[in-house]
């Protein structure tokens, strides 16, 4: 849609504008037709056709709405095809809320598609709708973009997005889906309009991001496409297991747990509990829970139900296991691996348990009921317990109805830790000793045997009583074989000798010689193989029947009719050698009966019994066991025996029989029953017997009779075969099996229940036969990696027990590799399937391969002394032993500056290169340099920590050492860092010492944040000082050293500036205390200012802070501040409120290198002295104290500020001839002139006690100073001893107040001392650069150096120095002028130029030269540079041009008025006018000036606030003359000592030729100088004569001496008589002179006085004499003219160069020299300055071409 907006709608808040600059109102319901409003006309965007057909019209209509709340008018254009055509245009207008509709007809012509637009125009601009006209066609909708949820690798997520058909034709689509992507539905078809929902599924198998483009084809004939993107993140899940115990001890809390353990868990009881399986990804987690494979005979005792979940992305799932146990005193051992979706991750869960069963016990394991009479009863108590937590379901297998011997309760349950009195009850039915072995029968427990036995009498029969020793007894006798005896044989036996008895009376054979055996001995046999060894259940039997009894099971079957039942034959065999009898027990009430009771039967003899079966009804179940008693007949009666060893117990005999009586039709009882059977056969080794029980619970109301087919089943012997169950009783079954081989074995039991084949229960069981199966990981072998020789190399090794028995394990290693390998443990017992990780250690010793070979053998636990067979597996260990080395990635590593008492921390890699791990343990040396004592630093801790001394870097691998650096001083640290090779011999430093290696340096140095004061300037009130005063009085040399030395603990533990104090007056502990003095100043006037230039010329940032006193006070509130203050904390209070000091800025950060400038004001509101302590502390640095102190004085108080009450001169040498004039300064702070005099009755006294020498002599003992400026007092200190001198002198002001101030001074011995004192290393020459950076406000100009120290010079020399005057303004030229002090600096001191202009931008060169005065003295001149703005002087002196002519102009004029008339008084002439005379002219008709009057200087008011207004009203009045502008004032302070000429050259004799000494020098310097010597003391009266002489007079004697002492030095006959005096004999008084020093003098005065070339005519007489001679010879009177003629030019020569030697020596010859090489070096250094010569330039040799006459 085109649009065009020329103007802003009225609602901005409900319009927003689009991108083509029109404003539309959205609409708020969702319309089929998307509307628009247009300076508040609703139209619809866009009409559209669809569906048209060719040669018809179609007419669509346009709503136009006035949605506003005026009136609208608009008009339109047509469509501009012909296409599209509306009615005419024409005006339209819309009141509020009214609507018009537009026809728009569509007439095609031909088939495609039509585009058009409607346009109407309002005052605000033009809006358009667009006709479009379209094709049918297809068109799917769907989103551009789909993101699907963060997924695991390997699991699914999905989403889903509409697709709609918006086209106008059904559309037929396919995707085209790149992997791990996926659409369902991936095909399908659509009619126009409609929408159906397509799922996007995506399932990853690599962990990224993922960002690919799906295709849609759709379409009919021409297939179109149309893409969406499918975004999705898959990660990696990670699962940890977490055993949730509460109960479990010694487990950290948060620690994930992989072991579960069950405990001790009661058999057949089922325990759950829970693991929880942590998901520590932010994604969702499938998994599976697997069990570890295990062969088929195992019983699971431990499952759980989940086998497949997912764990929530940053959750848990909990896992529940059960646990039940089948076996009693098993360990079960099982692995659960939860696997991650992909096998990515597997984690292993451990359980273990074990089984408890009830552990029942008899108190007594037989009971004696003695003898009773026939007929008669006796009942004992057998006590029962049950030990274990567990109940016990217990048996008594014997019939208490058919029995002597019966039992209140012969079978139940017997609770945990209980225990039961069983009433057992005797009641004999034979005058017999009965005797009868019954089994406890205990489920899930072996069984229990007690002995009932007893003896019962007759009035005939009496057998002999049997007791327990007879038991014993027998036991013995069975073992050996004599019981098959009767007791009449034994004994005739015994008594012949064919027996004997041994020491516990039992019977045996005399011993066989030789003694090769001793007698057999009973012993308690295994219960469970006693019961089941009993010859009838079993093949086999522990001992040979003595009686045999035979059927001992027997089943009647079906008994109808009832009086029809055939009688049970019954055999019993007699096995012995005695003749027995048998007695069977009578049981009324029972349907069965023996007969006969008693029967005798012979030995080795059988005999027939007849067991007779009469029921009583029909369809009933029968079952009985009979009981019989067989013994020897001879026991009948105890008479018969003679030895009572001989007595045998009776042999009980039991049949069991079981019948019926049902008919045919008649169905048996349904029996009603718990079976509690096993799966599986408790493990055994094969040919090994295993035992296991059997509960049958009897549940109904009648009786159970039970047979057990052992013929189906004769791999399983069960016992009891047959039987019956009372109601609510129980029987229990023992079922034992023998494998033979590891093989499985599947038995079934048919248990046939109340004889019924219908009832017969199918007991399957498993047995298998477990072998020594041991499983080693890795098929049995174990590979190590490469070990450094010595060193230890540790694997962990898995052994599995693959079988369901435990088993002990024994490692066998040989005895030549139990250096080299080792394991641990080395034995231990393996739980069924159990695990067990070890771990392997391998040594080397030498660099090698290794192949070596280890024997582990198991066997079965057994109790047996004697050890089982065992078996044994191989394991194969390979390894090597090699070298190694480490070393660091960086040799040499420089941590830079750190700060004291900071700590920096940077890594150190170190590279093991090798193919080995190298367990390594570090040592650092550290090294301290620097300025120090090597003594003190050796003690210091180690600086440098390692986070890990000791640790082990893999094969080709690298590690990082964290290191933190901890510096205590100001030095450079040097740590080396060594390593060695841990092996098992060396596992410490100590150990190590000798083989340690090195591995790299570290070096750092140790900084403070330190910064120092470069430079120092003042202004305002204090303009006046000096740069060496305010250096003095605020101490910055102090400052400087203090903020260069060594930090203290506290400031090292205060790092950093805070508040931390509630007084008012914070208390500072720092040992740094210094004064920051502003001087003084007269009230009202401007602050005292003070520029300081912080550089920071150290190495690492500064931060620094002025911490003012309420900068340290902690905020605290009102109700705890203290109200009662301090007059000191007033005082504070007044000072801060007021603001009297201020420092700006306050804080601050410096680089390294950077400079910047601080403030310091002191404002004088207040009359009297301020003082404020304010720290100023360097963050990690000092601590400093500075007392601000500052003066305000009245305006009329004469006033001297002291900085301080001490002076301390410079040292003085004793023996100095010509000791130097040292000064002492003395500031005027007030704002009057300053009259002073210095009280010398101490010095006078001083020089009285020194032998009236002069030790302090003052110069200038009075003075005055001008108010702001310096005033000097000139001393001088001669010592006379090396010693120090004290002196208080009083200095008087004159109108103020007198001060005391004890000058100090110290006199040495130049020999004691040496020239380590000597005041040439105090003044060595050196210039002290200004900083630009230091700048008052509204300064202009700056010079190059603050400060020049011209050092040692000689008198009557000159020193210069050239100082740069630069104008750092970029547009206003400036005036300056040099102002010299006092009258003494400016003979002494020249510049050049005094005063100059300077443009912007440009530098102006000033040369100082420095003359001394002709006596040694120190020199401290400060010279002040005047600098003006130009523009400022030109304007001040246009103004006083103005205000002069104004003020002749009112000279000669004045003003009348009214209020003057009428007044008597005089009218005041203004002040500084003279008097004009009295004629005067009117001027009545105009207006005058105000008056002329120069500054007044009103009294003092009360505040400098009062004498503004007072200034303001009376410049209101007066015209005031123009005052100067004033000027910014720069000081340069040139200081240095001049010596006399002996002096300097006996003590700089080196420097003496560098400096020019000049001969003109006016003499009057020495001694007139009128400020000097009229204040003398020690004035010596021969000068007082040249001193009252005049100047001409004094010019003249000085021209007479100077032409007579250089006459006599150019003498040369003179020069002659010195040398020969010098040749005479020595005297006697010249013994005393040395005579090096004779020719040193010598050899000066040839140096000085130069030797004067002779013009004598005898020069070289012998080569003249030669000539003569030979021209004699020739010609004699042409020779001799023309050798006169030679003669006269040689002396013609000659005498010109004496003129030229003369000039030479002349004094105005020698300064001329001086003065143009001076001025060439000027003008050289001049052009320099400016860039038109370039000194530092190489120069350049021209070469000339060779001379042609060469």
């Amino acid at each position: 849609m085109l649009a065009q907006a020329h103007g802003e709608p009225q609602n901005s808040d409900s319009f927003r504008k689009l991108c083509c600059g029109c404003v539309r109102k959205l609409s708020t319901r969702k319309t089929k037709k998307k509307k628009g409003v247009f300076w508040g006309i609703e139209v619809a965007e866009t009409l559209r056709w669809r569906g048209w057909e060719l040669g018809k019209e179609m007419i669509k209509h346009l709503i136009l709405k006035n949605v506003h709340e005026k009136t609208q008018k608009l008009s339109y254009r047509c469509p501009s095809t012909r296409f599209f055509f509306t009615v005419f245009p024409q005006p339209i207008t819309l009141s509020p809320g009214m609507s018009l509709t537009l026809p728009i007809v569509f007439r095609p012509t031909e088939k495609r598609e039509y585009e058009d637009s409607v346009c109407f125009k309002k005052a605000e601009g033009e809006f358009s709708v667009t006709l479009r006209a379209t094709l049918p066609h297809p068109c799917l909708s769907f989103p551009a973009t789909v993101q699907l949820p963060i997924c695991a690798v390997y699991n699914v997520t999905e989403t889903t997005f509409p697709v709609r058909n918006i086209g106008d034709l059904v559309t037929v689509f396919a995707w085209e889906t790149p992997s791990p992507f996926y659409m369902i539905p991936d095909c399908g078809m659509l009619n126009p309009g409609a929408e159906c929902m397509v799922k996007v599924v995506f399932q990853p198998k690599v962990a990224m991001v993922y960002d690919v483009a799906a295709t849609c084809w759709f379409g009919g004939e021409e297939k179109q496409k149309r893409t969406i993107q499918l975004k999705a993140l898959a990660k990696y899940p990670y699962l940890r297991v977490s055993v949730t115990e509460e109960e479990a001890e010694g487990i950290q809390a948060g620690k994930f747990r992989d072991v579960l353990c069950f405990g001790s868990v009661p058999v057949g009881t089922t325990v759950e509990k829970c693991v929880e399986i942590f998901n520590m990804s932010v994604v969702d987690a499938p998994c599976r829970i697997e069990r570890a494979k295990d062969p088929l005979v195992r019983d699971h005792v431990f499952s759980c139900d989940v086998s497949h979940g997912v764990v929530p992305a940053k959750g848990k799932l909990v896992l529940c296991i059960r646990f039940q146990p089948q076996t009693v005193g098993e360990h079960s051992t099982d692995y659960f691996t939860i696997i991650s979706a992909g096998c990515l991750l597997q984690t292993v869960l451990k359980v273990v348990g074990s089984c408890k069963g009830p552990l029942v016990s008899l108190h007594q394991y037989s009971v004696d009921f003695d003898w009773i009479n026939l007929g008669e009863s006796l009942m004992e108590t057998l006590k029962i317990s049950n030990i274990s937590d567990v109940p016990a379901y217990y048996q008594f297998d014997i019939d208490g109805r058919g029995s002597v011997f019966s039992l209140d309760r012969p079978c139940g349950v017997l609770e945990g830790t209980t225990t039961l009195a069983l009433k057992v009850t005797f009641r004999p039915t034979h005058p017999i000793s009965y005797h009868r072995r019954v089994v406890c029968l205990v489920h899930h427990q072996e069984p229990m045997y007690v002995d009932f036995f007893g003896t019962c009498h007759s009035d005939i029969a009496k057998p002999a009583i049997l007791q327990a020793r007879h038991l014993s007894w027998y036991r013995t006798n069975t073992v050996r074989g004599l019981t098959f005896y009767p007791p009449d044989i034994l004994s005739v036996m015994l008594k012949d000798g064919k027996l004997q008895m041994d020491e516990k009376g039992a019977l045996m054979l005399p011993p066989e010689i030789p003694q090769d055996k001793p007698p057999k001995e009973y012993f308690e046999a295994n219960s469970m193989t006693e019961y089941f060894y009993d010859g009838v259940s079993s093949d086999l039997a522990l001992f040979p029947p003595h009686v045999s009894v035979s059927p001992r099971e027997y089943d009647f079957g079906c008994c109808v009719p009832l009086h029809k039942v055939e009688p049970l034959p019954l055999c019993v065999t007699n096995h012995t050698k005695g003749k027995i009898t048998v007695a069977w027990t009578p049981s009324h009430g029972s349907a069965f009966r023996v007969s006969p009771e008693i029967c005798d039967i012979p030995p080795l003899k059988s005999s027939a019994f007849r067991v007779l079966f009469q029921p009583a009804q029909l369809n009933s179940l029968y079952a009985a066991e009979l009981e019989g008693f067989a013994f020897y007949k001879v026991l009948r009666h105890y008479s018969n025996i003679e030895e009572d060893a001989t007595i045998c117990p009776s042999w009980c005999l039991t049949v069991r029989l079981r019948a019926h009586t049902y008919e045919a039709e008649r169905e048996h009882f349904i029996p009603q029953y718990i079976l509690d059977v096993p799966k599986v056969f408790p493990p055994a080794a094969p040919n090994t017997d295993t035992y296991c029980s059997m509960l049958l619970l009897n549940t109904g109301t009648s009786l159970i009779t039970f047979s057990v087919n052992q013929a189906a089943c004769p791999s399983v012997l069960v016992k009891p075969c047959s039987g019956h169950i009372i109601p609510g009783g129980h029987q229990i079954f023992f079922l034992s099996t023998h494998p033979v081989n590891t093989i499985s074995q599947h038995h079934v039991l048919p248990l046939q229940l109340n004889s019924y084949p219908g009832y017969t229960k199918e007991i399957a069981l498993r047995s298998c036969g477990e072998s020594l199966l041991l499983l080693l990981e890795g098929d049995g072998n174990l590979y190590f990696k490469p070990a450094y020789i010595g060193t230890s190399s540790t694997r962990m090794y898995t052994i599995k027990n693959c079988t369901r028995l435990p088993m002990v394990f024994t490692w066998k290693i040989h005895q030549s590799d139990s250096k080299i390998l080792s394991v641990s443990p080395t034995a231990g017992i393996l739980q069924p399937y159990e695990a067990m990780a070890q771990a392997w250690t391998f040594t080397p010793d030498k660099e090698t391969k290794y192949l070596l070979r280890a024997m582990v053998f198991v066997r079965r636990k057994s109790p047996d002394p004697v050890s089982p067979k065992s078996v044994g597996y191989a394991l194969r260990i390979v390894g090597e032993g090699v070298l190694g080395t480490i070393r660091a990635q960086k040799e040499h590593l420089d941590l830079g500056n750190v700060l004291v008492g900071d700590l920096q921390s940077c890594s150190v890699v170190l590279l093991n290169d090798g193919i080995c791990s190298l367990k390594y343990i570090l040592s650092v040396e550290q090294q301290i340099t620097g300025p120090c004592d090597p003594e003190e630093v050796r003690s210091d801790p180690l600086a440098l920590e390692l986070e890990q001394a000791r640790g082990m870097i893999p094969a080709r691998s690298k590690a990082f050492v964290r290191i933190t650096v901890r510096p205590a001083r100001r030095l450079h640290y040097t740590w080396s860092i060594k390593y060695a090779i841990c092996t098992p011999t060396a596992t410490d430093l100590a150990s190590t010492k000798e083989e340690q290696q090195p591995l790299c340096c570290i070096v750092a140095t140790g900084v403070y944040p330190t910064f120092c004061i470069a430079d120092a300037c003042s202004a305002g009130s204090a303009s006046g000082l000096s740069k060496l005063h305010l250096w003095r009085l605020f101490s910055l040399d102090t400052l400087n050293e203090y903020l260069e030395r060594d930090l203290t603990p506290s400031e090292l533990t205060y790092r950093v500036p805070t508040r931390h104090s509630t007084c008012l007056i914070p208390p500072v502990y720092t040992p740094h205390l210094l004064d920051f003095n502003f001087g003084a100043a007269p009230i009202g006037s401007e602050p005292t200012l003070v520029m300081l230039l912080l550089a920071n010329k150290g190495v690492v940032p500064v931060e620094w802070a002025f911490l003012f006193p309420s900068d340290q006070k902690m905020d605290v509130e009102h109700w705890a501040e203290d109200a009662e203050f301090s007059p000191h904390e007033l005082h504070q209070m007044r000072i801060q409120d007021n603001q009297l000091f201020s420092v700006s800025p306050k804080s601050g950060k410096l680089l390294p290198g950077q400079e910047e400038s601080v403030q310091l004001s002191h404002r004088h509101d207040f009359i009297g002295t301020d003082h404020l302590p304010v720290l100023l502390k360097v963050s990690y640095g000092h601590e400093i104290l500075l007392n601000f102190s500052g003066v305000t004085v009245e305006q009329d108080q004469r006033y001297i500020h002291f900085a301080s009450t001490k002076h301390f001169f410079t040292p003085i040498a004793i023996g100095t001839s010509h000791p130097p004039t040292q000064l002492y300064e003395l500031y005027n702070g007030g704002a009057m002139p300053v009259m002073f005099e210095v009280q010398l009755d101490n010095i006078v006294r001083i020089q009285e006690e020194n032998f009236q020498h002069p030790v302090f002599a003052c110069l200038t003992p009075r003075g005055e100073i001008p108010p702001g400026t310096t005033g000097h007092i000139e001393w001088i200190f001669s010592p006379l001893e090396a010693r120090m001198y004290l002196v208080d002198v009083p200095i008087h002001i004159l109108g103020g107040e007198s001060a005391l101030i004890t000058f100090q001074g110290i006199g040495y011995d130049l020999n004691t001392i040496g020239d380590t004192a000597t005041s040439s290393q105090v003044f060595s020459p050196s210039v002290f650069p200004g900083s630009t950076k230091l700048t008052v406000p509204g300064q202009a100009a700056t010079l190059s150096h603050h400060r020049i120290c011209l050092g040692n010079i000689p008198d009557c020399t000159k020193a210069s120095r050239l100082v740069f005057l630069n104008n750092i303004s970029e547009s206003k030229a400036v005036v300056f002028a040099w102002q010299i002090s006092t009258c003494k600096d400016k003979r002494v001191l020249q510049i050049a130029p005094e005063s100059g202009v300077v443009q912007p931008g440009e530098s102006i060169p000033c040369f100082i030269a420095l003359r001394p005065s002709g006596s040694a003295s120190f020199y401290s001149i400060d010279l002040v540079c005047e600098v003006y703005i130009q523009e400022s002087l030109v304007q001040y002196e246009r103004d006083l041009q103005e205000w002069e002519g104004a003020k002749e102009r009112q000279a000669v004029e004045f003003t009348i008025t009214e209020k003057d008339l009428g007044t008597k008084k005089k009218p005041k002439s203004p002040a500084g006018v003279k008097k004009q005379p009295s004629t005067c002219h009117f001027f009545l008709s105009q207006q005058t000036l105000p008056p002329i009057k120069n500054h007044p200087m009103p009294n003092l008011p009360a505040g400098h606030f009062q004498r503004r207004l007072l200034l303001d009203k009376e410049a209101s009045r007066v015209w005031v003359k123009p005052e100067p502008p004033k000027p910014i004032l720069l000081h340069l302070g040139v200081t240095a000592r001049s010596y006399s000429i002996e002096d300097f050259y006996s003590n700089f004799t080196s420097e003496f030729p560098k400096y020019f000494l000049s001969r003109d020098w006016p003499l009057e310097s020495k001694f007139v100088d009128g400020s000097r010597d009229r204040d003398r003391m020690d004035m010596d009266p021969k000068w007082l004569s040249l001193a009252a002489a005049s100047k001409q007079e004094l010019q003249t004697v000085t021209d007479i001496l100077t032409g007579v002492i250089r006459g006599l030095l150019e003498n040369t006959q003179f020069h002659d008589a010195v040398r020969r005096s010098l040749d005479e004999p020595i005297p006697y008084f010249s013994q005393f002179q040395c005579e090096e020093s004779a020719e040193l003098r010598d050899r000066r005065q040839c140096s000085t006085v130069p030797s004067r070339v002779s013009a004598s005519p005898d020069l070289y007489p012998e080569k003249d004499g030669e000539r003569k001679e030979t021209r004699q010879e020739t010609s004699p009177n042409n020779d001799l003219l023309e050798s006169w003629e030679r003669m006269s030019e040689i002396l013609h020569h000659e005498q010109l160069r004496e003129q030229k030697e003369m000039m030479s020596r002349q004094p105005a010859f020698g300064n001329l020299v001086e003065l143009l090489l001076e001025n060439t070096l000027q003008n050289i250094l001049i052009e320099a300055s400016r860039g038109e010569v370039v000194l530092t330039a190489r120069p350049r040799v021209i070469a000339l071409p060779p001379s042609p006459s060469r």
